[in-house]
């Protein structure tokens, strides 16, 4: 088997100045990815045989999610180029015709015998409303009429209320106008489920649940974005278009900010495999024309991406995507994942959809809102308030809204999910049970509490600071040997409940102040309170500190002590990684605790030196009433005055 070649232009740092990518680049990228899977195709190119893992779903699927899925890239080229991409139109028109040919030895399971085909039926279907020119159009009429037997059997079919109702409205949609049979009840009630799902601010949850992540934008966004080019003439096409737009333009200011000056996307939520597919709301929103961003801030962005992983190892010697971060890291499977899942990052190239003479290919490159300034910014839907600066490039976000469940809920915490914090430049520690970002307590025998299912307690700025509060009941959560799939949300098991714990985050740059409230822990199991920093690779050049806030009295006899949490295996990005933490020295008691956490590249330890509290010396009291709060003040390194007195409600005994 010979190795495909990969052919890129010099880099040209006239339009691109801050990642030397054109559209060339991308072309030659997604070129490379294309021919490297060929390489594991069956003769027919109806079945893609990728090296890696297996999902749950078998063979039969992954081969047909890989072939999928890059025929969705596949799409972009042909329609961005399709004088000069008549190989790939003629390579996977024979999979069409094996691929849903019944008698076939190679023949798709269809949507209505495999859950997994409804996924990839919907990249099918876009991908040949984009090309059906060039691919649909030039197919034979017996191909044709076996596609649409197969895409037909989605109708009808149960989806659960998530993103995936747009699986069904798209290949419902694309039969519509290739004259199959389709359902308009299908088309409504998916529509109407994406409408209960829409939170705000261009927020979509990813289903009831408090499920914020890159689905918003890879899903939701795009979308109804595909979906009105597919059928611009459909009356709710034409009735949601002013509405959709908006959505996605709201999204989008909120989403640039979320990118870090390294390029990487936030390092959040399920499925982070597909890796550069969060460039592709970007894209969509020049596709489509909804989008207030600059052209060159679009391309920016994505190329960022797209970049980034490059330069990790996100694409590997043989041309092929891993399920993994920056390379292959096996302990990123989630049970739907397979060798094929990670090429939904073919969303992330929808940029070749567009001609080379379209803006957002001959803008000049812009800077990200964290290149240009130090920014602070609260996106309300999923409790974040977002923090970048200008020094490191790091773009941080505190978390108090965010947990993949519903308030309540009594579930270990999702590591991708219920942090109280997340960056562009730290991978979380994938054990549900950590001090990564947390505000836990240990037992006698280590076992550490969950937070999940907590009361957001709001999100608002107070000057140059941003402030996020959420109160929760520390839960001991032992799981049975086989909690389940892991599709994002975290498992169920043996609840043995703890203290209630209040906490409340002001960041101001790169540091960030932690106060804690607990109550009840005489009423529960003896534990010590842990508060935990930021996770760091043992090789990273980045900052990680978590020390006591000087000035700020503990409880009694509830000193805080400073420790590291290690651990010596493989991570997605690199070798290892250190957690920082602050701990009880003897057993925690009712009180206010505070932290100075801080986390990024220069300037981060004079930022954490800065911060202090200066409370009015007649009420610095170590007492479980908290008076002190009364007329102390907290201190940052830009000026920044945050009086405590504002928290006095939320940290009250």
């Amino acid at each position: 088997m010979n190795r495909a070649s990969l052919n890129l232009p010099e880099l040209d740092y006239e339009l691109s100045p801050y990642t030397g990518l054109t559209r060339q680049h991308w072309a030659g990228y997604a070129d490379f990815l294309l021919r490297s899977v060929h390489q594991h195709a069956s003769d027919s190119h109806a079945n893609i045989y990728l090296p890696g893992p297996a999902s749950a779903f078998g063979r039969s699927s992954d081969s047909l999610e890989a072939f999928a899925r890059t025929f969705l890239l596949a799409s972009f080229r042909i329609a961005g180029d399709p004088e000069g991409t008549a190989w790939l139109a003629d390579w996977y028109a024979g999979g069409f015709d094996a691929g849903t040919d019944p008698a076939s030895p190679e023949r798709w399971p269809r949507p209505d015998e495999l859950g997994q085909a409804k996924v990839e039926a919907a990249s099918l279907a876009v991908g040949l409303a984009l090309t059906r020119e060039h691919l649909w159009d030039k197919l034979p009429q017996r191909v044709q009429e076996q596609v649409i037997a197969w895409f037909e059997t989605v109708i009808g079919g149960e989806y659960p209320p998530i993103n995936w109702v747009w699986f069904q409205i798209v290949v419902e949609t694309f039969l519509s106008t290739v004259g199959g049979r389709f359902s308009e009840e299908d088309i409504d009630a998916g529509l109407a489920i994406h409408d209960s799902l829409y939170r705000g601010g261009g927020w979509f949850a990813d289903g009831p649940e408090r499920a914020y992540d890159h689905y918003v934008g890879w899903a939701f966004q795009v979308y109804p974005q595909v979906w009105g080019l597919m059928a611009p003439d459909d009356p709710r096409v034409v009735a949601r278009k002013a509405m959709d737009a908006e959505r996605l333009a709201d999204f989008l200011d909120d989403a640039a900010h979320l990118v870090g000056a390294n390029g990487a996307p936030l390092i959040q939520g399920r499925s982070l495999i597909y890796r550069f597919a969060a460039a592709a709301p970007f894209w969509a929103g020049e596709l489509a024309g909804n989008t207030r961003l600059a052209p060159g801030l679009s391309r920016r962005a994505a190329s960022g991406m797209l970049d980034y992983f490059v330069r990790n190892g996100g694409i590997d010697s043989n041309g092929l995507l891993s399920v993994g971060w920056h390379g292959e890291y096996p302990g990123m499977k989630q049970s739907y994942s397979g060798a094929g899942s990670p090429y939904w990052a073919s969303k992330g190239m929808m940029g070749l959809a567009l001609p080379v003479d379209h803006r957002v290919w001959t803008a000049v490159e812009e800077p990200l809102p964290v290149e240009a300034g130090n920014t602070r910014r609260i996106i309300a839907a999923p409790g974040w308030n977002v923090s970048g600066t200008v020094a490191d490039g790091v773009v941080r976000v505190a978390n108090h809204g965010t947990d993949h469940a519903e308030q309540g809920d009594a579930t270990t915490d999702s590591p991708l999910y219920a942090r109280l914090a997340y960056s562009t430049h730290s991978f979380p520690d994938l054990s549900p049970e950590s001090p990564d970002n947390g505000v836990i307590l240990a037992d006698a025998t280590g076992r550490l509490t969950h937070r999940t299912g907590f009361e957001a307690l709001g999100t608002h700025q107070y000057g140059t600071a941003l402030v996020g509060a959420s109160r929760w009941t520390a839960n001991w959560i032992t799981t049975p040997p086989d909690p389940g799939r892991d599709h994002g949300s975290g498992f169920r098991g043996e609840v043995t409940a703890g203290p209630e714990v209040t906490a409340v985050s002001i960041a101001c740059g790169a540091a960030e102040v932690r106060i804690v409230r607990l109550r009840g822990t005489a009423a529960s199991s003896p534990a010590k309170l842990m508060l935990g920093g930021w996770p760091l690779a043992p090789s990273s050049d980045l900052t990680s500190v978590v020390r006591p806030l000087p000035g700020f009295p503990a409880p009694m006899g509830a000193e805080l002590e400073t420790g590291t949490f290690v651990r010596d295996t493989p991570q997605p990005m690199g070798e290892g990684l250190r957690i920082p933490y602050l701990r009880t020295i003897g057993l925690a008691a009712d009180g206010l605790y505070a932290a100075v956490v801080a986390f990024g590249g220069c300037g981060t330890l004079k930022a954490a030196d800065a911060v202090r509290c200066v409370p009015d010396v007649s009420k610095n009291k170590a007492d479980d009433g908290g008076a002190h709060l009364e007329s102390a003040r907290l201190e940052f390194a830009d000026g920044t005055v945050v009086p405590l007195h504002e928290f006095a409600d939320l940290l009250a005994p």
